[in-house]
């Protein structure tokens, strides 16, 4: 039981829609003055994200019956303000506000967006912004980062929101110059608000796909995925349809699947053109009544679809595998359905919204 008991604190979470590394303590070994702070309310500090979606009645737990306080889940978060603002200077730690904007702070963590750029960038289509020579704390600053003082169980929570960073703080209301949004090209009267700008915008989603949780367990260590960004999903959220992701998962030969509402950062000032959502490949497959292979294993190779796909659950079908060796992979033989869960508040599209991507734009 002990060896068991250890081999669970090791595991890094593979429910997270990103990657994270452990933390340090507090330098001098003194209580963080930001502990004291509003910010242990904070989703950097407390993690309940992770552990809302984990411990949710239809969440992954309930096919692992770990409790989340015996992942090492809870490690990974920022516990003091050392991660974030410590630089050494000779013998001495000092604070510094200019280590919070080298995107290197944000990435040790955020490996998922990591990625993204990585990917970005070998396929000569990085994220606009990265691009323009942006960093995460032009967008994502004060409250994003510290908390606000109120608990929030994800930072999908509408209201209040654990990410407060907007297409339209900086397009619409201009807080920063930036091209206006104009309502009046055809893509945008036609949908109003139906539609978040990422739905359009977003190139595709990074996937860290089919979190092997046995290795996980097993080895305390991250990699037992398998990264891809050829698709991305359409989902619900918040009275908007919304770029998405799925987070698949195996343990003990159990399948689990996790749609949600997932803002890449591998943004387009070009929108994707009307035929990649209405009546693209998917939407054709699924109206004829078959479903949609999203991810396949074909010669030992995992195949992943391309483009744009809605959420219609019933019409999607996903590879589940078990790790056999180093990027070794081999299908799990368990005729069992895959358990569902719509987590970060995502929903299904509707048969009306389906039927509208069906229909001819032209």
């Amino acid at each position: 039981m002990k060896r068991i008991g250890k081999q669970v604190r090791l595991v890094m979470s593979a429910l997270v829609l990103f990657l994270v590394m452990a933390p340090e303590s507090n330098s001098n070994g003194a209580e963080c003055p930001c502990l004291l702070s509003f910010y242990n309310q904070s989703l950097h500090f407390t993690g309940n994200g992770m552990r809302y979606w984990y411990e949710e009645p239809n969440g992954f737990m309930s096919i692992t019956n770990i409790p989340y306080n015996n992942l090492g889940c809870k490690t990974c978060h920022v516990k003091s303000c050392d991660r974030c603002h410590a630089i050494q200077n000779g013998s001495a730690m000092h604070f510094s506000q200019k280590k919070t904007k080298d995107m290197n702070t944000c990435l040790q963590c955020h490996t998922r967006a990591k990625l993204t750029f990585k990917y970005g960038k070998a396929a000569d289509n990085l994220d606009v912004h990265i691009a323009s020579g942006f960093v995460c704390a032009d967008c994502h600053y004060q409250g994003n980062v510290h908390g606000d003082g109120r608990a929030k169980p994800s930072m999908r929570h509408p209201s209040p929101n654990g990410v407060s960073a907007t297409c339209q703080g900086c397009h619409v209301d201009q807080k920063t110059e930036s091209p206006e949004f104009d309502r009046e090209t055809p893509s945008h009267s036609a949908h109003g608000e139906k539609l978040h700008c990422s739905a359009c915008h977003v190139n595709s989603t990074m996937a860290c796909y089919n979190c092997h949780f046995d290795s996980a367990l097993k080895t305390g260590k991250k990699g037992n995925f398998i990264p891809m960004n050829d698709w991305m999903l359409l989902i619900n959220y918040n009275g908007q349809v919304t770029s998405g992701s799925a987070m698949a998962l195996v343990y003990q030969n159990k399948k689990f699947i996790a749609y949600c509402p997932y803002f890449t950062h591998s943004i387009s000032a070009q929108a994707r053109s009307c035929d990649k959502c209405h009546q693209n490949k998917a939407v054709r497959e699924m109206s004829k009544g078959n479903t949609v292979t999203v991810v396949d294993f074909k010669n030992g190779k995992v195949v992943p679809w391309k483009g744009v796909v809605p959420v219609v659950p019933d019409k999607l079908n996903w590879v589940y595998l078990n790790k056999i060796g180093k990027n070794k992979w081999v299908p799990v033989k368990d005729d069992r359905d895959a358990k569902v869960q719509f987590a970060a508040y995502g929903k299904p599209l509707t048969n009306e919204q389906f039927e509208k991507l069906a229909k001819d734009v032209k």
